[in-house]
């Protein structure tokens, strides 16, 4: 069965833990990156733009964690936009 273009396992989710680093968010949300880091692009960013934790805890990306509260609405909105073709904005440093 063909892989479909756009999936999930493509990201995974960085989880704050008590080693929350203030560079990844000032706000204790769930955050997005690409699972495979491309070596063109920021590799020490995520979805939104913000910067990787010294030693994110990650977690596979789950389609439940998308209505999660906690999950950083502009790495929601970046996923979004991926989805669906787009260019992100977030993406663009």
């Amino acid at each position: 069965m063909p892989r479909p273009a756009w999936t999930l396992f493509a990201y995974r989710m960085i989880v704050p833990d008590e080693q929350f680093d203030l560079f990844a968010c000032r706000e204790n949300r769930f955050h997005l990156a690409l699972r495979q880091l491309e070596l063109n692009g920021q590799v020490d960013r995520t979805l939104c733009g913000g910067f990787l934790p010294a030693q994110p805890r990650w977690e596979d990306l789950q389609r439940p964690a998308l209505k999660d509260r906690r999950l950083c609405a502009a790495c929601r909105d970046a996923l979004q936009a991926q989805r669906r073709g787009l260019p992100s904005a977030a993406n663009v440093w």
